[in-house]
């Protein structure tokens, strides 16, 4: 990586400066309150749900394996960004290094297509139990379920490898201030010192792929789910398929409601 520095006060940095959210000190103290709460909430409730299905032998099947995955996943996902973000509530310079910015880039982003991969094979999962019911133990054997996890994961950890390798041999020029609470592309290609329309393209094309393909795969799994579903003939037994379904709707719906706000809809072309 190259730094090319156009101020005389860029000189003395050794990293990107995060701004995260910009308030007056109480604010930043009393955010950094609720955001430690939540953290804390989210590993307990993710540790939680990891300790029950490897302590309970009658969880040991392909959907709560899964689930066990995702919670993995989770703690790690939110343990890439929030520990910094809390530090720089407290933090008056509120530098990251170059190195810690973008392996925070590269382990947010993997995590997040790999959390991407995940909601497609519990869809898939859920389809296969619900318009499949005699013939899904002899699909979803542990051995498929076992190939499908590590899928996910080396998939989710490769996707964008290249591209932040790449970005991350760039030279940067100027103040180097990331108006963002993370080191995110947009930010980042933005304080290069020339151009890349080509890294752009490609990186704007591998997140679409990695939004689009998964999510329409959930929506047809879920649409053959329902048809299923509206087919069985008593009330309790439609509640019950809907209920095995109702909490991972919910989180693929927070999930890529949370992406498209950030990173599809027009609001997320400004940075603040």
């Amino acid at each position: 990586m190259k730094i090319c520095n156009t101020s005389n006060n860029s000189s003395t940095l050794t990293g990107f400066i995060l701004l995260g959210f910009p308030c007056p000190r109480e604010g930043q103290v009393l955010l950094s309150v609720l955001f430690s709460i939540v953290y804390l909430l989210t590993l307990m409730g993710n540790g939680s749900i990891i300790c029950a299905v490897c302590w309970d032998q009658r969880l040991h099947s392909p959907m709560y394996i899964l689930l066990a995955n995702v919670s993995f996943l989770e703690i790690w996902y939110v343990t890439s960004t929030v520990p910094k973000v809390l530090a720089n509530f407290l933090s008056v310079t509120k530098v990251i290094s170059f190195s810690g910015c973008f392996l925070q880039f590269y382990f947010f982003f993997s995590l997040g297509c790999t959390e991407c991969f995940f909601l497609a094979v519990m869809a898939f999962d859920r389809y296969l139990a619900i318009c499949r019911p005699l013939h899904y133990p002899a699909i979803m054997t542990g051995c498929l379920c076992t190939n499908l996890v590590i899928s996910c994961w080396v998939l989710g950890f490769l996707w964008f490898l290249i591209p932040i390798i790449v970005i991350s041999q760039m030279s940067f020029c100027g103040s180097r201030i990331i108006d963002h609470f993370l080191c995110d592309p947009g930010p980042l290609l933005a304080l290069t010192c020339t151009r890349t329309p080509k890294i752009e393209l490609t990186s704007s094309t591998l997140s679409s792929l990695l939004l689009f393909i998964p999510f329409l795969f959930i929506m047809g799994s879920y649409a053959l789910v329902l048809r299923a579903v509206l087919r069985v003939p008593s009330a309790a037994g439609q509640k019950k398929a809907f209920s095995t379904c109702g909490s991972h709707l919910a989180v693929v719906s927070l999930f890529y409601g949370s992406v498209v706000v950030m990173y599809v809809s027009p609001a997320s072309k400004h940075e603040a």
